[in-house]
């Protein structure tokens, strides 16, 4: 489906839980209020949405949280949603703790790539930034997916004072794995407003201090904004997401639907759009072709109704309050 802005919205990021395993100083602290698990949306919901989203050229379905592998079924769930006509690529963002244990399930339910979250390869400095003694497991998943042969990124938020020196550790493990690492400028939304962002063209120059030879890698690496470089003789690549410094906006593809059933056509707004009120209030079923036609219309509007950029470089501007775990990654 096209916008008002001629850009053409064929990806949904689906968060499908608020829980998390970790709680990440700019993401999930102590004290996070959970919503109760009849608030959230069931799978067959889901499914119910994802089937009248195909209808309107969504292609590409990501399962994100939260931490989407803490919630029972979410392998199955991956399953039934690659069933849908339509439905050409469903990937699973996580933080890799259970990904090794899960791997063989998410395979055999055609998860076609994996975005894993790691900040650094320090034990210490892990435990530091997640509250967990869990990078082994992290590293294991890791593993596991590159012994699988799906495609896998790593996402890495650099915090000043605590891992912003970490980049080449990073950046190491694309020398001896097929994976990409790609770093991401912190959000200005919830926590990550506490925190100094460090600009991705700041890490770059450095990379080309050490790399001079770094070139551009103009192969299509997934559905997001990431521009990609590569280093000769390294077997993966070098991403950077930069979304307060290079605005990205003209191409954006993506609507977001949060684990209460709340469309949301960019992060920087509040303005959201209700599907669960209908999948619950409405007096249709499930399944029915009028659930699916109200369905429709709801995520038209909110597709029609997308803003034409964010204003995260302008934080007065920003009109969303919640904190990013309650979105969704």
């Amino acid at each position: 489906m096209i916008d008002g802005y001629g850009r053409t919205i064929e990806y949904m990021r689906i968060s499908i839980t608020d829980r998390c395993n970790l709680r990440c100083r700019y993401c999930m602290p102590d004290g996070v209020d959970l919503v109760s698990m009849s608030d959230l949306l069931s799978f067959e919901e889901i499914e119910e949405i994802c089937c009248a989203a195909a209808e309107l050229g969504i292609k590409k379905i990501k399962i994100t949280g939260g931490e989407p592998l803490v919630r029972r079924g979410c392998t199955a769930l991956i399953g039934r949603i690659k069933q849908i006509p339509g439905i050409e690529e469903v990937t699973l963002t996580t933080n890799g703790i259970l990904l090794a244990q899960q791997m063989s399930e998410l395979c055999e339910n055609g998860l076609d790539a994996v975005n894993i979250s790691l900040d650094t390869l320090s034990r210490c400095n892990y435990e530091e930034i997640t509250g967990k003694d869990k990078l082994e497991s992290v590293l294991e998943g890791i593993q596991a997916a590159v012994k699988a042969g799906i495609r896998v990124k790593i996402n890495s938020v650099l915090q000043k004072g605590q891992n912003d020196a970490e980049w080449g550790q990073l950046i190491g493990l694309a020398k001896d794995l097929p994976i990409d690492v790609r770093f991401i400028e912190m959000m200005p939304i919830g926590y990550g407003k506490q925190f100094e962002t460090i600009y991705n063209e700041d890490i770059q120059k450095k990379i080309r201090e050490i790399y001079p030879d770094l070139e551009e890698d103009t192969r299509v690496h997934g559905n997001g904004p990431a521009t990609y470089y590569h280093i000769p003789g390294f077997k993966g690549s070098i991403g950077f997401i930069s979304a307060i410094h290079g605005k990205f906006c003209d191409k954006c593809n993506r609507i977001r639907l949060t684990s209460q059933g709340m469309i949301k056509p960019c992060l920087c707004y509040g303005k959201s759009y209700n599907l669960k009120e209908i999948l619950r209030d409405s007096g249709e079923k499930i399944g029915t072709e009028d659930m699916k036609r109200m369905l429709k219309q709801r995520l038209e509007t909110a597709i029609l109704e997308k803003p034409e950029q964010h204003c995260f470089e302008h934080l007065d501007d920003i009109t969303e309050k919640k904190d990013m775990i309650q979105i969704g990654g």
